[in-house]
């Protein structure tokens, strides 16, 4: 899509709140970058990603958007919770002994890609989350 997607399949609609997302893409020299490919991911309601959480369609809360003529995007989706370790699984384990806890704030995950520009890979997180400045994976700092 060009300069805008929606990104939910609509399973979700009336259930939980819609989120834009809104964003220009520049070079270092703050110059636009028309057609970068924006490619945005976050988890559902449940805290679950499709492809790995079957019971969501192929691609829900996934998207790809090619900024436009002025280097602008928009995304049109619903808003991600966070999520926590699997309680019995190795990683919480090892969270535990060293006394953390095991909890993500909600949060978007980007890739941003250009010819002629290294790509980023970023996230941010929704303000307001409990674990907005505790993420146990050290994605805030």
């Amino acid at each position: 899509a060009v300069g805008f997607a929606r990104m939910d399949d609509g399973s979700e609609e009336g259930k939980i709140p819609t989120l834009i997302i809104e964003g220009t893409v520049t070079d270092t020299n703050g110059n636009l970058v028309e057609g970068a490919k924006v490619e945005i991911w976050h988890a559902n309601s449940l805290g679950n990603y499709s492809f790995f959480d079957k019971s969501q369609s192929d691609f829900n809360l996934r998207r790809s958007i090619i900024t436009d003529s002025d280097g602008q995007y928009t995304a049109l989706t619903t808003m991600p919770v966070g999520y926590g370790c699997p309680p019995e699984g190795t990683t919480q384990f090892v969270l535990d002994k060293l006394g953390r806890h095991g909890n993500r704030p909600s949060h978007v995950h980007y890739f941003v890609s250009a010819p002629g520009y290294r790509k980023l890979t970023t996230q941010f997180n929704i303000e307001g989350d409990q674990y907005l400045w505790d993420d146990f994976a050290y994605a805030t700092r």
